[in-house]
């Protein structure tokens, strides 16, 4: 079994992501053990990237506070193999092709897989597309995340049917960010995914920061992920955040888990 697959096997999932290097990398190695001891399933670790046009502000800011302190994608690599001497949980980068791009995508996929990772996932490679990065990815043993959005429509038995790892169900038109409340039907967008790849499993992004939208989104679909509101406690308590993080994941797994 495939370790992302792993992650949804006890129920639903939660699934946080941090931005490698926000505030710095020690702090986040710590978040990422302190997540995956509060419960998480799956860890989206961020490689940041100057121009992120999937993320809202608070990413974005994250972003740009993690380039300024220096973190690169090879400190991004450091910060993943650092995680995975000691834990065991999936985890999958994301970034934007750019960044895989200037690397060079044989070598990035090479050494993803190379020090533990499962997966990654570029929201800014459509669809039709993705064949220059999924297949090197697939070729070192990751998982290519593809995303469905409320605009994709006609499009998600076609990308779900291809769909690996998991699909990742853009819950609201826009960038990622703090919602008050949302709207798209996504178990609609779940039920084609389900009809066209049956064993795939489908986790909720964008928007979601509480409890109850936690619980509400893994109800229909197989598992919540939240960004926004676990990078604003990280520039909010800089250094000082990981317990205030953990507890937050606890909240949000417990919550997910009555789903």
């Amino acid at each position: 079994m495939s370790n992302i697959k792993r992650a949804f096997q006890n129920g639903k999932a939660f699934i946080p992501f941090i931005t490698c290097g926000d505030p710095d990398a020690e702090t986040t190695e710590k978040l990422a053990l302190a997540m995956a001891d509060a419960g998480a399933d799956l860890i989206e670790l961020g490689i940041p990237f100057s121009d992120p046009t999937a993320e809202g502000v608070a990413i974005q800011e994250a972003n740009l506070r993690a380039l300024s302190g220096g973190m690169t994608t090879e400190g991004a690599f450091r910060i993943a193999e650092n995680i995975r001497k000691k834990s065991d949980i999936p985890l999958v980068f994301m970034t934007y092709a750019n960044v895989v791009f200037s690397y060079g995508t044989e070598r990035f996929c090479a050494r993803a897989a190379e020090i533990g990772l499962d997966g990654i996932i570029l929201p800014d490679v459509p669809f039709e597309e993705k064949e220059e990065f999924a297949a090197p990815a697939r070729a070192a043993g990751l998982a290519s995340v593809s995303l469905i959005a409320p605009t994709s429509q006609g499009r998600i038995k076609k990308i779900a049917a291809e769909a690996e790892g998991f699909v990742y169900c853009v819950s609201s038109l826009g960038v990622t960010g703090v919602r008050s409340e949302i709207t798209t039907d996504i178990g609609a967008m779940v039920g084609l995914v389900k009809e066209a790849n049956p064993e795939i499993p489908c986790a909720v992004g964008f928007g979601i920061s509480n409890p109850a939208q936690a619980a509400a989104m893994a109800a229909v679909s197989d598992g919540a992920i939240v960004g926004s509101a676990i990078v604003k406690m990280c520039k909010e308590y800089g250094r000082d955040a990981v317990p205030h993080v953990e507890k937050f994941v606890r909240e949000m797994k417990a919550a997910v888990a009555k789903a």
